[in-house]
């Protein structure tokens, strides 16, 4: 009856879209290292595995660093990667010069920007087709290209299903996007923050000599 009670509740959270306030408790979890220690220590180890997480920012934010830092720790332990890459962005020149290991990574490549709906549903689709089938440490979702006004013709059950798929397996699930979309519960929120770093001696004399990117965590919902 107890789990019958709570199923409920989390259904009806749900439909208030309130279920990012269900955190279970986090006694123990596994874990899949980005390679970046400052994030990996706020994360406790890393990506949850299991569990459905994003990484967010604008673009140049470091978006693609962190889950190809993921997904290069899957392939050092022996382990698959998949990349659902929804309008076909993916370069496997960078991904290999970054340490992916290719030969263990999926690549599910999606198709050009002109008509972004059917290419994000079909993406969609093939995330969940991937996580259901299992077998991988990391799995991930690029919409980091996806328009605001596609993402929001998705239902809010979309999410639901896709982390009601990689739950209980040992896979590190990952969406990709702009802006914050879904994670599962006892996921995480990684937001990337991208400003530009000037040298020089005035305001007439300076060069962008990079930018400097601020990772912060989000593990429990904002208030």
């Amino acid at each position: 009856m107890a789990i019958l009670a709570r199923a409920d509740l989390e259904s009806l959270l749900r439909v208030r879209k309130l279920d990012r306030t269900l955190v279970p408790a986090r006694e123990h979890r596994e874990s899949i290292p980005t390679g970046l220690s400052t994030l990996d220590k706020t994360l406790g180890g890393g990506l949850p595995r299991g569990e459905l997480s994003e990484i967010v920012g604008p673009r140049s934010s470091g978006r693609t660093t962190v889950a190809f830092g993921a997904m290069r720790s899957a392939g050092e332990s022996g382990e698959l990667s998949a990349l659902v890459d929804t309008f076909d962005r993916f370069d496997p020149e960078s991904a290999a010069a970054a340490g992916i290991r290719l030969a263990g990574l999926l690549w599910v490549r999606g198709e050009s920007a002109i008509d972004p709906v059917p290419a994000l549903e079909r993406a969609v689709k093939a995330f969940n087709l991937v996580l259901q089938a299992g077998g991988f440490a990391v799995a991930a979702l690029d919409l980091a290209d996806v328009a605001p006004s596609a993402l929001r013709r998705l239902p809010f059950t979309t999410w639901f299903r896709l982390a009601r798929a990689v739950e209980g397996r040992r896979t590190a699930a990952l969406i990709v996007a702009p802006d914050h979309l879904a994670r599962s519960p006892g996921g995480v929120t990684v937001v990337l923050e991208a400003a530009p770093r000037w040298v020089g001696s005035s305001d007439r004399a300076r060069i962008c000599e990079g930018l400097w990117v601020h990772p912060s965590v989000s593990l429990l919902p904002a208030s």
